[in-house]
């Protein structure tokens, strides 16, 4: 079946190359009977892509369950699964069918598989391997014959280097992975969905059609979406039923949209995940403004040079207030004096260096140390905004956490 097709036939709505892949490895998939992990963001759509491999597959006659495994409690899931016998723990007053055996010769679709305790992932495992499972409270071994389709919106490798899930399982499970593109990645469909929905909700709720302007159709494309499409189409709700003028500006719209402290305001999103500071990248930091002071510095002086109209006390406070910020230990103690040019009056020639700069005090030997800088830097950001640690945080480009770090290791 083409592509346009299962976009009609299963309500899909874009044309997003990463969502035309998705859909066309479905498409090849759906009539093996392999197991198929499905990864993508919450909201993003991973149900409606099991039902896509179900309903294509030779089991489409077959029954079909959608499973939250992070919805059962640790102590029903097995029996959840796999069933019960009578009185094989307080409360099992009778036997128990579970979805294995209830849902044989179909489909499975196990959402948030990665919430899944370890012991059940282990009762998961011989299913997928071959084919057998024993209830709760029981010895007899029991067959099976069900398709597995698991879903996660984490990172499961992640998981399972951290020890919360079996690493034969994952490799089990992943034999075609299958991400679904998050809606921040499909800029080019986000208008079409919100149109979308938005006919649907007034024609369900009988309210005058909705209209963007083009200010608000910027704001709405550029805006990050972390719930994705469950998030615009509850936007899309709000919208139709709760306001009067129909014609919706970008203001409005910014008011549905929850800023959570600025992370998710409409922007263009890179797709790279922002990584905590290094402590090398702390010093790299601190090289890169002491050179970028130097080099105006420099350009500062020749144009002294050069220009011999320059106010003397305008250039000297601005050389001291240029020499501060550059931050060379001991520099708070000294200051920059230009001296007038001295003229030859036997001479057509101005002195090549007109402006003698001296220091008052004596010259300290500047400190090479990394450590030092990076301390001074700290101890700078920490008193410019008063001791508050994640604002000073922010300053320096780090994380709260490595400058709680880095405080305790400096002692400061």
């Amino acid at each position: 079946m083409e592509i346009q097709e299962i976009k009609q036939r299963f309500g899909i709505i874009g044309s997003s190359p990463l969502l035309n892949r998705a859909i066309d490895i479905a498409n090849q998939v759906a009539p093996t009977d392999i197991s198929v992990l499905i990864t993508g963001e919450s909201g993003s759509g991973k149900e409606v892509f099991s039902h896509i491999i179900h309903q294509m597959s030779p089991r489409k006659h077959g029954p079909f369950i959608a499973v939250n495994c992070g919805a059962i409690p640790e102590g029903t899931i097995d029996s959840e699964l796999f069933g019960h016998e009578k009185g094989a723990y307080t409360g099992a007053v009778g036997e128990r069918k579970g979805y294995f055996e209830t849902v044989n010769g179909g489909t499975i679709f196990l959402d948030e598989i990665a919430e899944m305790p370890l012991g059940t992932q282990a009762r998961l495992l011989r299913v997928l391997e071959s084919g057998q499972y024993i209830k709760v409270g029981s010895s007899k071994v029991e067959k099976t014959n069900v398709r597995v389709i698991a879903a996660t919106n984490v990172d499961v490798f992640d998981a399972v280097k951290n020890g919360k899930f079996r690493e034969d399982l994952y490799y089990r499970l992943n034999t075609v992975p299958l991400r679904i593109p998050p809606l921040r990645d499909r800029k080019e469909d986000i208008y079409l969905l919100f149109r979308k929905f938005t006919s649907d909700f007034t024609d369900k709720y009988r309210t005058p059609p909705i209209q963007l302007d083009e200010e608000a159709q910027q704001v709405l494309i550029n805006y990050s979406w972390p719930g994705n499409i469950r998030q615009l189409k509850n936007m899309a709700e709000q919208l139709a039923v709760l306001e009067r003028d129909r014609t919706i500006t970008a203001q409005t719209l910014l008011s549905y949209i929850p800023a959570e402290g600025g992370r998710n305001l409409p922007m263009r999103v890179d797709n790279q995940p922002k990584e905590d500071f290094s402590e090398r990248d702390i010093l790299y930091k601190v090289l890169f403004d002491m050179k970028r002071d130097m080099v105006e510095l420099k350009k500062l002086v020749a144009d002294i040079i050069e220009h011999g109209g320059v106010s003397i006390n305008h250039s000297s406070q601005t050389l001291n207030q240029l020499y501060r910020d550059i931050d060379i230990p001991g520099s708070n103690d000294q200051q920059f004096t230009l001296q007038k040019p001295v003229i030859n009056a036997n001479s057509n020639n101005i002195n090549s260096n007109p402006y003698n700069i001296t220091q008052d005090a004596e010259e300290v030997e500047e400190s090479l140390s990394l450590v030092d800088k990076e301390s001074d830097l700290i101890r700078k950001a920490l008193k410019k905004h008063k001791g508050k640690r994640k604002l000073a945080a922010n300053e320096l480009g780090i994380s709260e956490r490595t400058l709680y770090r880095k405080i305790k290791e400096l002692n400061l």
